[in-house]
């Protein structure tokens, strides 16, 4: 496996011109980017690394038909959910980078997202309380905590401004084995369909939007290297551009 090989497709002013076959508009006043997390599952059981991907419904406005990962809007709540276990210092200290919002949050959010689109729950047995924060009640109910530590921050990327939704999404991976409490199969589900773990290079193959691509570059790079030190890219774009800065 080579370095990142969207690295410089990023750096060039047409990456996001390339048709990934979402929605742009031209408007005076772009919409607020909303926070969002994804969760990039990696399995490793097998010849090849595999990632966890589905496809999102037509019906959506943001990016129909196209192959994702789970993931999605941070919910003001996802912050007081109980855990089993709490961030790695270091991922916390990456993820308050340029946000008020803690950084706990951002995971929990990939957690219950990752439960909500594919039943498969990045948690630990435990006895929750009775009390849940709002969205979080059928995850504890099945007396599961969410298992943080085996997630790491990779990446974060703003929609651009000439989209009509826009999010500012954190993206973390963690090892399935580490991270899952079984080994359940993915369930699909009314936000995602056809979920299948894939190898990077089948991955690659699907019809994905251009920022996806490029967090499998970045996945592909980390599991050549795992002792590669830089941080997370941070993909940000405005009317006058784009910039990629590592944080």
């Amino acid at each position: 496996m080579n370095s990142n090989p969207h690295s410089d497709t990023l750096m060039g002013s047409a990456f996001d011109k390339e048709d990934d076959g979402d929605v742009i508009e031209t408007r005076k006043r772009s919409p607020r980017p909303k926070d969002a997390a994804t969760l990039i599952l990696v399995r490793r059981d097998a010849a090849e690394p595999r990632v966890l991907m589905g496809k999102r419904s037509a019906r959506h406005a943001f990016m129909p038909d196209k192959y994702v990962f789970p993931g999605g809007r941070v919910d003001p709540q996802d912050g007081k959910a109980v855990s089993y276990c709490e961030l790695d210092a270091q991922q916390e200290r990456l993820l308050r980078i340029q946000t008020r919002r803690k950084p706990r949050a951002f995971a929990l959010t990939a957690i219950r997202e990752t439960f909500e689109e594919t039943g498969l729950l990045v948690a630990r047995d435990a006895e929750m309380p009775d009390r849940h924060p709002i969205g979080w009640k059928p995850f504890h109910e099945l007396d599961a905590a969410p298992h943080l530590s085996p997630l790491t921050f990779i990446g974060r990327a703003i929609t651009p401004p000439y989209r009509p939704k826009r999010f500012d999404a954190r993206f973390f991976m963690a090892n399935a084995e580490d991270a899952l409490i079984d080994e359940r199969p993915p369930v699909d589900g009314a936000e995602l369909s056809d979920l299948q773990w894939v190898t990077l290079e089948d991955a690659l193959a699907l019809d994905l939007p251009n920022v996806t691509r490029f967090m499998l570059g970045e996945i592909e790079e980390r599991l050549d290297k795992p002792s590669l030190n830089r941080g997370p890219p941070f993909l940000r774009w405005t009317r006058s551009g784009h910039s990629t800065d590592r944080l």
